[in-house]
C-alpha cells in the first residue's frame, strides 16, 4: 500500500516531509562539502595526500560496510535509521567547530569525523532510496525523484555560494556547524512522517551472508543493471580523483579565493538544477534507455573544462565545466534509479540499493587516495587529465549496451535473471 495521493506528490504530507528533510539536510551537506576542505587546506594545511585520506574516509564505509547495511535496513524500520543516521552525523559535525574553540582541532579528528558520517551516511542512503518507493504511488516514482533531485541542485545552487560569503565572517570550523544543525531539523521532519511500516516476519529470515548474496546477484545477472552499475562506478573512481584536488587546485594553483570558488560552485550547480527539471522531458524526447548514455557520453567533455581553466579564463571554464557535468549526472540519476526502483521487488529494495551503492560508491575512496597520489607525484594538472579520460571510458559500459537503442526501460522483471 502506498500513502501518496495519486492527484499530486505535494498532497501527501509523507512526501512533503521527506523532501523538506531532505531539502534542509542538503543545503547544510553542500555547505559543509566546501567548508571542510577549506578547513584542511586553509586552516590546518593539508598536503594532496592528506585530502586523497580525508575524500576516502568519507566514502570508505561504503566500501566496508556497504553490502551487510542494506540487509540489515531491509531488517529494520527505514524511518528510525534515517533519523538515527541524522543524529549521529549531527553528534560528529558538531564535535569540530567545539575542538576549534578550544583550540584542539587537528586533522586526526577530521579524519575521524569524516569516517563516521560516511558510515551514517550509507545508512541514510539506503534507507532513503529504499523508503521513498513506500511513501508514494509506483507511477509517481520518477516524480517523486525529480522533486528530490531538484531539492539537491538546489542545494548545490545556494550551498557553495552561501558557504563562500559565510566564510569570510565566520571561518570554516564554525561554519560546519550550521551542517550539524541541519542534520538536526532533518531528524524533526523525518519524526513528522506518519506512514507505519510493515516489518518482514523475522522466522522468514535467513542467514546475513544469504540475503547479501540475494541483492548483489539482482544487480550483477540482471543485463542493464550491471553495465548502469560498471559505468557509474568507473565514472565515480574518476570524479573522485578530480573531486579530491579541486579546492587544492582552485586556491593554490589558479589563486583563487574562498569566497570566489563558492560563487563559481554555486553557479556551475544551477546545471544541476537545471538536470533536475529537465531529466523526464529529456528521457520522453529521446527515450528512457537512451538518456542513460547519452548523459553519460557528456560528462568527460565537461570534465575536460576543468584542467583547461589552468590556461584561464578559470572561472568561466569552471563555472561551464562545472554545469554541464551537474546537468549530465543529474539526468542520470533520475534516469537509471528510477528504473532501479520500478524493477525491484519491495522486499529486496535495501539490499538491491546496498549493492549498488557498495560497487558505485566502493570505488571513490580509491580514486581518492589515487588522486592524493597521483596529485603528489605528477602534479595536480595531469592528475585531472587522468580524470578526464576516465570519464570517457566510463560511458563505453552503456553506450555499447542495448540501452543505446530502447526508449522504453521495463518495469518488471522480463529481463531479470530466473529466480530460483
Amino acid at each position: 500500500m502506498t500513502t501518496a495521493a495519486p492527484p499530486g506528490l505535494w498532497r501527501s504530507h509523507d512526501f512533503r516531509q521527506l523532501w523538506a528533510a531532505e531539502t534542509v539536510s542538503q543545503v547544510g551537506t553542500q555547505i559543509t562539502l566546501l567548508a571542510l576542505p577549506v578547513l584542511a587546506v586553509a586552516v590546518l594545511d593539508a598536503t594532496a595526500l592528506e585530502m586523497g585520506v580525508l575524500t576516502a574516509l568519507e566514502t570508505a564505509a561504503f566500501l566496508v560496510i556497504g553490502l551487510p547495511a542494506g540487509a540489515w535496513v531491509d531488517r529494520w524500520r527505514r524511518k528510525r535509521v534515517l533519523v538515527v543516521s541524522d543524529l549521529v552525523r549531527a553528534l560528529a559535525l558538531g564535535s569540530l567547530p567545539v575542538a576549534y574553540v578550544l583550540d584542539v582541532l587537528a586533522l586526526p579528528q577530521l579524519f575521524v569525523v569524516a569516517a563516521v558520517t560516511g558510515t551514517a551516511t550509507v545508512f541514510f542512503d539506503v534507507a532513503y532510496q529504499s523508503y521513498l518507493p513506500s511513501l508514494v504511488a509506483r507511477d509517481q516514482i520518477v516524480d517523486g525523484n525529480g522533486k528530490l533531485e531538484a531539492s539537491r541542485a538546489v542545494a548545490q545552487v545556494a550551498g557553495p555560494g552561501l558557504a563562500g560569503i559565510l566564510l569570510r565572517f565566520l571561518g570554516a570550523p564554525l561554519l560546519i556547524a550550521v551542517d550539524a544543525l541541519s542534520f538536526l531539523l532533518s531528524a524533526a521532519f523525518l519524526g513528522r512522517i506518519r506512514h507505519v511500516e510493515v516489518l518482514p516476519d523475522r522466522s522468514a529470515r535467513r542467514r546475513l551472508r544469504s540475503e547479501i548474496a540475494e541483492g548483489l546477484s539482482f544487480v550483477l545477472r540482471h543485463p542493464l543493471l550491471r553495465r548502469i552499475v560498471a559505468c557509474t562506478g568507473t565514472a565515480n573512481l574518476f570524479s573522485s580523483i578530480s573531486g579530491t584536488l579541486l579546492v587544492l587546485f582552485a586556491l593554490r594553483t589558479l589563486g583563487m579565493s574562498e569566497s570566489t570558488l563558492g560563487f563559481v560552485l554555486s553557479s556551475g550547480a544551477v546545471g544541476g538544477l537545471l538536470g533536475a527539471v529537465t531529466a523526464a522531458p529529456f528521457a520522453r524526447l529521446v527515450g528512457e534507455g537512451r538518456a542513460i548514455p547519452l548523459s553519460a557520453l557528456l560528462l568527460a567533455p565537461f570534465a575536460a573544462l576543468t584542467p583547461l581553466a589552468a590556461a584561464g579564463p578559470p572561472e568561466v571554464l569552471l563555472v561551464v565545466g562545472v554545469f554541464g557535468f551537474s546537468w549530465a549526472v543529474v539526468v542520470y540519476n533520475v534516469v537509471q534509479v528510477s528504473f532501479r526502483q520500478r524493477l525491484c521487488p519491495p522486499a529486496l529494495l535495501g539490499r538491491m540499493n546496498a549493492s549498488v551503492r557498495f560497487l558505485v560508491y566502493g570505488t571513490m575512496p580509491l580514486g581518492a587516495l589515487l588522486g592524493g597520489g597521483l596529485g603528489t607525484w605528477i602534479g595536480l594538472v595531469p592528475t585531472l587529465w587522468i580524470a578526464v579520460a576516465g570519464q570517457a571510458l566510463a560511458a563505453v559500459w552503456v553506450v555499447s549496451s542495448p540501452l543505446i537503442g530502447m526508449r522504453e526501460l521495463p518495469d518488471d522483471d522480463a529481463l531479470s535473471p530466473a529466480r530460483p
